[in-house]
């Protein structure tokens, strides 16, 4: 849907005037006519009228507002559930992963203690052997020669163990870091940084080792352990893994009044879920601005807990418009006034205060009154900004008719 505000370049609470000044103006700036080399320029010119035609219309605008607002906040509603579609796809891929971890982690210690077992087997037998030797050399040499095909098949018997650890459990004879690990955590980016990270490391310690240089703190990955593998592998995903993601914040609007801005206290909002919370408004606050609250928006399943970002919309007042930190009124004065000079009476926000409006001041000139208006964030206040206006008498005057004519076509005698 188009910001007919943006194309007119005003904010939201804009005046009639102040929408009406930036039509003329826009629409000055885009006519065809200035801009015969842009083959846009017809669209242009378009869209600012018809933004202008709806705006300029009290009730067009109001509609406008509430459909605007209805699209926005059903697209904020959307942005939700895919976050939430979004973070239970996560939630299920890493169960799945943590699942295919656990079970090859428990496959690989039973790998791992039934080679200790051969090893340590193999071990005694050697001791038998070397025991014997020392007590009966002669017969030893005998005996060594008898025993020499079993000493064989014992020093043999780990390597059936040895194989069905890398061929018949997860760790598959020549299968590279990366496939072992898309094929327990998916392939996800960062496995893939952890598994070509390793890959990096032990290539360089496997070119270390046939230049005869010190070995480092990685194997090469052809005689890495299993179990090592996997481990030093979900250490590194471990590592690179973000925090857990926050779910989006909860996007709420407060209706304040200058007043409360003024006195800079807490006003309440019902959220949809029925909660009741107090918007602090501090120094800082005024007309769009947005307050977070920490920790209080939605609560989703492995995502810790969103804020609620509130935009502040100003009601309309009867004295006072808010422009940034700044009030604006309006001061009506006469003709005779605007041209010679005068003292007036203005209303503030601290009560009704005498000023001087200065001789020959023409309308939309202004007055500014400093440190009247909304407090800032650096501790100071904004101004008041006073706009004069030059009116007309109610009935029309004959002797100001006179002189009007007088000055436009001069004194006939």
């Amino acid at each position: 849907m188009r910001d007919f505000y943006s194309v007119l370049g005003v904010k939201r609470d804009a005046g009639a005037e102040e929408i009406k000044s930036a039509w003329r103006m826009k629409a000055k700036s885009v006519h065809p006519d200035q801009n015969r080399d842009d083959p846009d320029a017809n669209r242009r010119f378009t869209e600012v009228g018809r933004a202008y035609e709806v705006l300029k219309d009290p009730e067009k605008r109001t509609r406008y507002d509430q459909q605007r607002d209805k699209v926005e906040a059903l697209a904020r509603e959307q942005t939700i559930m895919q976050q939430r579609q979004n973070a239970r796809e996560a939630a299920e891929k890493a169960k799945i992963a943590k699942a295919n971890a656990e079970r090859i982690l428990a496959e690989l210690a039973r790998a791992e203690a039934e080679k200790a077992k051969a090893d340590k087997l193999a071990q005694a037998q050697a001791q038998a052997q070397a025991q014997s030797q020392a007590q009966a050399p002669q017969a030893a040499q005998a005996k060594s020669e008898k025993s020499q095909p079993n000493a064989t098949q014992a020093q043999a018997q780990p390597q059936p163990q040895s194989q069905a650890q890398t061929q018949g459990k997860p760790h598959v004879a020549g299968e590279s870091p990366e496939d072992l690990v898309s094929r327990i955590f998916g392939d996800t980016p960062e496995a893939a940084a952890a598994a070509e990270t390793l890959k990096r490391e032990t290539e360089a310690e496997a070119e270390r080792a046939d230049s005869g240089e010190p070995s480092g703190t990685v194997k090469p990955a052809s005689i890495l352990a299993p179990i090592e593998l996997l481990s030093s592998l979900v250490r590194r995903i471990r590592g690179v893994q973000p925090p857990p993601e926050k779910a989006p914040d909860l996007v709420v609007e407060a209706t304040v009044t200058i007043d409360d801005l003024l006195a800079q206290k807490p006003v309440p909002i019902t959220l949809s879920d029925g909660r009741e919370l107090r918007v602090p408004l501090e120094g800082g606050a005024t007309q769009g601005h947005i307050v977070r609250l920490k920790g209080q928006g939605l609560k989703l399943p492995g995502m810790s807990r969103g804020d609620v970002a509130v935009t502040l919309r100003v009601a309309k007042d009867e004295k006072f418009t808010v422009d940034g930190y700044d009030l604006k009124t309006a001061l009506p004065i006469t003709l005779e006034n605007a041209v010679l000079g005068c003292d007036a009476r203005v209303d503030t926000p601290n009560g009704p205060l005498d000023i001087s409006v200065p001789a020959w001041s023409s309308s939309d000139q202004v007055i500014r009154l400093d440190d009247l208006g909304l407090p800032n964030d650096e501790g100071g206040r904004g101004a008041l900004v006073v706009e004069l206006r030059v009116m007309l008498w109610e009935k029309p005057d004959d002797k100001v008719t006179d002189l009007m004519r007088v000055m436009r076509e001069g004194l006939f005698l």
